[in-house]
């Protein structure tokens, strides 16, 4: 037998590196929703109108000015922001890289958690933080800070803005993959609170 198949079929054997390997993927997907989420959503409710039976109305501006820069809504979003320089051409290119990734592991999971390329893996994570990161800062300096009138006059160092999806994906991270006591921290003080409310 080949010795990369004898490799593989051992990371696949091997119940920790298996159940590694399986959270791995999933917590990438799941990093990838959010990250594809923040994209699209942030930018839709940006044209929210108002709201009636059916849910919320948009404004006819959505169509115009972001669906008409492409047919797919998350290519139009990423151009949208490139226009307005929240992201450029290399977050272009590594949320390409991110997708492609996802896509490959999403499809051929069996093949992947047997061979996780670890170091590829901890790199797009690495820019899905940091586009994550880069996107939610441009939104709250750019929009939501300048429409709420609590932050008029006051200095906001950009470094120290933390989007809350980046926490979301933090205790997502922490949660998953620290060590049990640690993870287990976060539980036990939600419960703790939860009694005192």
């Amino acid at each position: 037998m080949d010795d990369n198949i004898k490799a593989s079929w051992e990371r696949f054997l091997n119940p920790e590196v298996l159940r590694n390997n399986l959270i791995l993927g999933s917590i990438y997907i799941t990093s990838f929703e959010i990250l594809k989420d923040t994209i699209i959503t942030k930018l839709k409710d940006f044209f929210i109108d108002g709201i009636d039976e059916n849910g919320f109305i948009y404004n006819d501006k959505y169509k115009t000015k972001v669906l008409a820069l492409h047919k797919n809504p998350l290519q139009a979003s990423l151009i949208w922001l490139q226009n307005k320089d929240a992201i450029d051409n290399k977050d272009i290119q590594k949320f390409k890289k991110i997708k492609t990734f996802r896509n490959k592991l999403a499809h051929e999971m069996l093949d992947f958690i047997a061979n996780i390329p670890e170091d590829d893996l901890l790199e797009l994570f690495n820019d899905m933080i940091n586009l994550l990161t880069k996107i939610g800062r441009w939104w709250i300096i750019n929009v939501e800070i300048p429409t709420n009138p609590d932050y008029d006059g006051q200095e906001i160092n950009e470094d120290e803005i933390t989007p809350g999806m980046n926490i979301t994906l933090q205790l997502l991270f922490d949660i998953a993959l620290g060590n049990e006591e640690e993870a287990k921290k976060y539980y036990d003080k939600f419960l703790k609170k939860k009694r005192n409310i």
